[in-house]
């Protein structure tokens, strides 16, 4: 039970489903050039400015769609609407990096800093994204690293509410923007499945899915 573990949820500011901005805050494709262009056309640079901005219009309306769909339906279904077609993963990511520049901070950069201050630790990357943090401190902790799609050798893909981890066999359970789901409390429970008594709990997330910290922690303590 968690209860027995400490819970720590923190409201980074991110954006959320939708494409929120973040609390706090307050490529086109090219196209060849055609046969007999002048030098200096639009054709010869590529995009023209309003196709540009066009383009990535439709960019972020896909991103915010698949960002929805994450929110809406289960874990289960996502990760078989993902495995299906791992292209949509990708531009969910795409456009998820595109977020994060505009953020004053990544949160994952803050869980970082954490495990970078303390003794060797066995760490599960609970939606994990590309493992940046399984990068920046593999090195010095054994980092697990689960998503949706294997985006590169450190992943191991999987829905998150059914880890191949034994019991009890870790000791910091992160959550960095990853309670993607209406059944999100079973990574929830996952993660209190793989942690071990005295375990760490890190959660960030978007300030309109935790409105009440005090609130969601009493609810996670009860799991």
């Amino acid at each position: 039970m968690l209860a027995s573990k400490k819970s720590e949820a923190r409201q980074e500011p991110q954006t959320g489903s939708g494409g929120d901005l973040p609390r706090g805050v307050s490529k086109a494709d090219t196209v060849n050039k055609p046969s007999g262009a002048s030098k200096g056309s639009p054709q010869q640079t590529g995009l023209s400015t309003l196709q540009k901005k066009m383009q990535q219009k439709l960019k972020g309306a896909r991103f915010r769609w698949i960002n929805e769909a994450m929110y809406t339906e289960t874990g289960a279904h996502t990760f078989k609407m993902v495995q299906a077609d791992p292209s949509i993963f990708e531009e969910y990511h795409q456009g998820f990096a595109a977020q994060v520049q505009k953020w004053p901070v990544n949160p994952v950069d803050i869980f970082i800093g954490q495990l970078q201050g303390r003794s060797r630790a066995v760490v599960a990357d609970l939606g994990c994204g590309e493992a940046a943090l399984s990068a920046a401190v593999g090195a010095q902790h054994t980092v697990h690293s689960f998503d949706l799609v294997a985006h590169n050798e450190r992943i191991t893909a999987c829905n998150i509410a059914d880890v191949p981890l034994p019991d009890e066999s870790v000791d910091v359970a992160i959550f960095s923007l990853a309670l993607m789901g209406t059944d999100f409390i079973k990574f929830v429970r996952e993660a209190s499945r793989i942690l071990r008594t005295g375990g760490e709990l890190k959660i960030a997330e978007v300030v309109s899915r935790i409105a009440d910290v005090s609130a969601f922690v009493t609810a996670l303590e009860g799991q």
